[in-house]
């Protein structure tokens, strides 16, 4: 198999005035193309700083960071987006979806950027995968949390991307939503191929991935392979 995440020796640190503080130390392990990988860890262990790294949505201070084949490391800011918008997906705990536009052109908006003229049926079927194609033409305000949770996972599957990052997904939605968010996450994923990398707090949920990475205090405290059992 392919490594489609390789991290080596990545450091991040922030300054406060005259302090300093080390958020990520050295920390290094890899991704294989396809597995499903969770990283867990107490609060300001620096679960949220890594997965942004990892991504490309911020820069380390060390180390060297190469993802889907491409080290980000020497891209510029501009190259670094081009690389997500073909590659990699995003969940996040508060939806990020645009409060102006209907749960259909939430989801068709990436295609549409890429100038793929049939961006919305395309963004129908993927509502439909996640049990809104009833309620495509609401705006966010209109839909519950759960609901615009799904219409976020529909928008991040539609670019098919080869690796989804996704933050505590479940984190602003009450355990029975959360658990119906998570079973079509993995199904989505396991239908797509797609490698995920999930950050929670939740151990039931990371028990649920191949592979768990456990951060504390900004270093890695363990990294297990687990049985997958979704």
């Amino acid at each position: 198999m392919s490594k489609i995440l390789n991290v080596h020796q990545l450091g991040k640190t922030y300054s406060s005035g005259s302090k300093k503080l080390t958020v990520l130390d050295a920390i290094s392990f890899e991704i294989e193309k396809g597995d499903t990988f969770a990283i867990v860890g107490p609060s300001g262990s620096g679960k949220t700083t890594l997965l942004g790294l990892c991504a490309g949505l911020d820069e380390a201070d060390s180390g060297s960071i190469e993802l889907c084949g491409t080290s980000i490391n020497e891209l510029s800011e501009d190259e670094r987006a081009l690389l997500r918008n073909k590659e990699v997906g995003f969940i996040f705990q508060d939806f990020q979806l645009l409060p102006t536009l209907t749960a259909l052109e939430n989801v068709s908006v990436p295609l549409e950027l890429q100038g793929i003229k049939n961006a919305k049926t395309q963004a129908m079927e993927l509502l439909h995968k996640v049990g809104l194609g009833d309620r495509s033409d609401h705006y966010p305000s209109q839909l519950s949390g759960g609901e615009q949770q799904r219409v976020a996972l529909a928008r991040a599957f539609i670019n098919n991307p080869s690796i989804l990052f996704a933050d505590e997904p479940t984190g602003n939605l009450d355990e029975e939503t959360g658990e119906k968010v998570i079973q079509l996450l993995f199904e989505l994923n396991k239908e797509a191929g797609t490698t995920l990398v999930i950050v929670t707090h939740d151990l039931d949920l990371a028990k649920r991935t191949q592979h768990i990475l456990r951060l504390k205090r900004g270093k890695i405290a363990s990294n297990q392979s687990t049985v997958l059992s979704t």
